[in-house]
């Protein structure tokens, strides 16, 4: 990946464009902090038809030491709160 700064792109603006269309990721400062990527036209596209994928979120949290497990829902989740449910002291 290529780190730019934000003055110079003007002047490269065409020696970027050919990197980038030969799929370089040209990445833009300004005061040394990225800005903004210039990217292939193609790499964002299969990025957005990609959408969520739930094995790669999973994979992060095992990499992070998060496990999780199958959800337990009572039996009576649905059932109506009894009438003076809002009327009793919390425990």
């Amino acid at each position: 990946m290529k780190t730019v700064s934000i003055q110079d792109v003007p002047q490269r603006f065409e020696e970027l464009a050919r990197e980038v269309e030969q799929g370089e990721t040209v990445t833009v400062t300004r005061n040394g902090k990225p800005v903004f990527d210039l990217v292939p036209r193609e790499a964002e596209a299969v990025r957005n038809k990609r959408g969520y994928d739930p094995e790669a979120g999973e994979a992060y949290l095992r990499s992070k030491g998060i496990v999780r497990t199958e959800g337990f829902i009572a039996e009576d989740f649905d059932d109506p709160l009894p009438e003076d449910f809002l009327l009793r002291p919390l425990p």
